[in-house]
């Protein structure tokens, strides 16, 4: 039952999680972060430390989250991993406003780095 990033996260990519997860899942895109789903061991201690609530168990995903758990298994094998904290984005404050649904338009396939 592995942890997925949400929408929640575009836009604004605090890397806290990163910082904390003993098996380097996260991987980075231009806008957002990932987890393998594969490589996390589902320990949970990255979920805490999001500021903005964009980390969940798969299992305490609501239906239209679904699509997110497929995201980052699709990007997590594509993108660049990310291993050490590198702040938030610039507007993240503003961004962490809106709602997943907000920031679905948003959402950039590049990879980051």
């Amino acid at each position: 039952m592995p942890f997925v990033v949400t929408g929640k996260c575009i836009n604004c990519r605090y890397t806290d999680c990163v910082e904390v997860c003993p098996v380097n899942c996260f991987y980075q895109g231009e806008n957002m972060l990932v987890i393998n789903p594969d490589e996390c061991i589902d320990c949970g201690v990255c979920e805490p430390e999001c500021p903005i609530e964009a980390i969940k168990s798969d299992e305490e995903l609501a239906p239209h989250e679904l699509a997110w758990a497929a995201l980052n298994r699709k990007y997590s094998a594509i993108w660049p991993g990310i291993q050490a904290s590198i702040g938030p984005m610039e507007g993240a404050k503003d961004a962490a406003e809106l709602s997943a649904e907000e920031k679905k338009e948003l959402f950039s396939e590049k990879a980051g780095g």
